[in-house]
């Protein structure tokens, strides 16, 4: 099969579509989470790089396989990376605890807690999405050497956080820990569980 190098704005909505009729906790990051910040697209993204609730992994590797996507890297819990014809999509399975924050494993004994209160609201192509905030954003960047897009991204972000880059398309949703217990992140709206 032959996979995409790119993936659109147009499946990221697909996904994340889905995503949102199954009203599960997710977060989207990486490249696509920084552009959805800014409220438009900046640069061409290899793939989809999304949290999700442990929960709903399962049934969206099914979902996304029925869709002619097939495991290129499999390091669940920890990681899953699927690529079709259509894109390329790496989901982070995390357990979400009843004050909202996720939980993901990382490799051997690590574990990665990635707060609600750092999960804001961007947009792609218009369409209200769950993403990181800037700053968390910029936290996952650490770790690595930055690559080219990387680098780009951290420049979108010094922006924002400058204010040198209108964002008038997200909106922080902030909340103390009783908010976020009563209180998840579906699709693009809150949820009272």
């Amino acid at each position: 099969m032959v996979h995409a190098s790119t993936t659109p704005a147009s499946e990221v909505l697909t996904i994340i579509g889905w995503l949102t009729e199954k009203e599960t906790v997710y977060q989207v990051n990486g490249g696509w989470g920084v552009d959805a910040l800014v409220g438009r697209q900046t640069r061409e993204h290899g793939d989809l790089d999304v949290f999700v609730d442990a929960d709903v992994v399962p049934d969206l590797i099914e979902w996304l396989a029925s869709r002619g996507y097939e495991p290129v890297t499999d390091w669940l819990p920890i990681r899953i990376e699927l690529a079709s014809e259509h894109g390329r999509v790496d989901v982070h399975p995390m357990v979400i605890r009843p004050n909202g924050d996720g939980v993901q494993q990382g490799f051997e004994d690590a574990v990665f807690t990635h707060p609600a209160v750092a999960r804001t609201r961007g947009s792609i192509d218009g369409v209200p999405v769950i993403v990181g905030t800037a700053e968390r954003l910029r936290e996952l960047r650490n770790g690595y050497d930055p690559r080219p897009e990387d680098e780009h991204d951290l420049e979108l972000l010094s922006r924002l956080r400058d204010g040198g880059l209108a964002n008038n398309q997200s909106q922080h949703l902030r909340g103390n820990r009783s908010h976020w217990s009563a209180t998840r992140f579906v699709g693009s709206d809150e949820k009272q569980v």
